[in-house]
């Protein structure tokens, strides 16, 4: 069997994706929100964790990093058999920074949102054995993503200011100082060619970085 690890925030998506999923003979599933995942996937210890990358918890401190840490180093060891749990990103063509954040991430597969559930199906298997998979959909989007001018700590940092974060609850969130959060909203107005930081945010919405 394969344990299935699935993250989302929006309740009615994953629990629906979770019965689809659950019906597969292989597969043994378990949904769960990002603020949930990490402890979840402690206990649980899956083999693949599917992720939405839509999420700004995706780049925070307990979230793909964190994940990935508790894999099965027992059972079929995912991702080449270091005992980490295989990732299995799920993001949308339009957005390359989460893209971005999932392949510095190392994550091992790569899913359109509009791809089919066969596919997401497909994809699991693919990363269970650790092979890399990646849905031709997203070509662009990886080449969109290489050319992102920010650090995956800057899209982390813009990830949350763009949900209305104060530099307080972004230093909290991160595990940095105030201090430092200023100084990568700084970079990160420079890099965009941004006025300020609401500047940033708007230019940086509309090139998909988050």
């Amino acid at each position: 069997m394969i344990r299935v690890l699935l993250v989302h925030d929006t309740y009615l998506l994953r629990t629906a994706l979770a019965f689809l999923l659950g019906r597969e003979p292989d597969l043994e599933v378990t949904s769960a929100s990002w603020q949930r995942a990490a402890d979840l996937s402690r206990s649980l210890r899956p083999h693949v964790c599917v992720v939405d990358m839509d999420s700004p918890e995706a780049g925070g401190p307990r979230g793909l990093r964190e994940l990935s840490g508790h894999g099965d180093a027992h059972g079929e060891a995912p991702a080449g058999g270091d005992g980490r749990a295989a990732l299995l990103a799920l993001v949308s063509a339009g957005r390359p920074g989460p893209l971005r954040r999932a392949y510095e991430e190392k994550a091992l597969g790569y899913l359109s949102k509009n791809a089919s559930p066969d596919r997401l199906v497909e994809g699991i298997r693919h990363v269970a054995k650790g092979e890399r998979y990646i849905d031709e959909a997203l070509g662009f989007g990886f080449l969109e993503a290489a050319a992102i001018p920010l650090t995956r700590r800057e899209l982390s940092v813009l990830s949350l200011a763009a949900e209305g974060a104060s530099i307080g609850e972004i230093a909290r969130s991160l595990h940095l100082s105030n201090g430092t959060v200023r100084n990568y909203m700084a970079a990160i107005t420079r890099k965009t060619g941004a006025r300020n930081r609401v500047d940033a945010i708007r230019i940086s919405r509309g090139a998909g970085w988050v």
